[in-house]
């Protein structure tokens, strides 16, 4: 059954993530639901779509490397070659599928924005790019560089801050050599340097 906005009942949506997490990881994620809605109330977006995408972003991180590719073939999921070395990187995949099939969810700004919150992609739109940085920059993160800095350009230019987070993020997988780099990351930044560039 298609779910249409204003039948979005969040605290309902709230109960049925914490079913499927850790604790841990459903404090983490009522965080970034919270910054959601404060960068959608400072950029005047819609606040229950932000919260909603926010709620869902890491919805299907519950399961391990192994399960998320077995999910992914049993629902007819895409994976690509470096989501099948790097498995993790399927929870995003994944959540916008439940999000869709188990709770209705159709709007694709905010399928997308689940699909695209760790790797981000080119041009992203005003949802992904709200999701993508509370995801960086909720409370509860452990301090990294720059994480003061990009929590306060968040609210004063959100396609800096996109851009300083995927700078970051390059950062730490080229310093990390057991870790793999999604093509879509590099392009993402790729994007939004030239957006910066564009702008100086």
């Amino acid at each position: 059954m298609k779910v249409t906005e204003m039948d979005y009942n969040i605290m309902e949506f709230q109960d049925k993530v914490k079913e499927n997490m850790t604790a841990k990881r459903y404090f983490h994620t009522l965080g970034v639901q919270y910054i959601c809605a404060a960068l959608a109330m400072n950029y005047q977006y819609d606040i229950k779509k932000a919260e909603i995408a926010g709620l869902f972003h890491d919805y299907a991180k519950c399961y391990d490397d192994n399960m998320m590719i077995l999910k992914c073939k049993e629902f007819h999921i895409d994976i690509t070659e470096i989501e099948s070395k790097s498995p993790y990187l399927l929870h995003t995949k994944l959540g916008a599928y439940y999000a869709r099939e188990r709770f209705g969810i159709q709007d694709r700004e905010i399928l997308d924005a689940i699909t695209y919150h760790t790797t981000g992609r080119p041009n992203m739109s005003m949802l992904e790019k709200i999701v993508f940085t509370a995801d960086y920059i909720e409370p509860s993160r452990r301090m990294i560089p720059k994480l003061d800095e990009i929590r306060k350009v968040s609210f004063q230019n959100i396609d800096l801050a996109v851009y300083m987070i995927l700078e970051n993020t390059l950062n730490y997988l080229k310093k990390n050599k057991d870790k793999l780099i999604d093509p879509m990351t590099e392009n993402a930044y790729e994007y939004y340097k030239k957006l910066q560039d564009s702008e100086y």
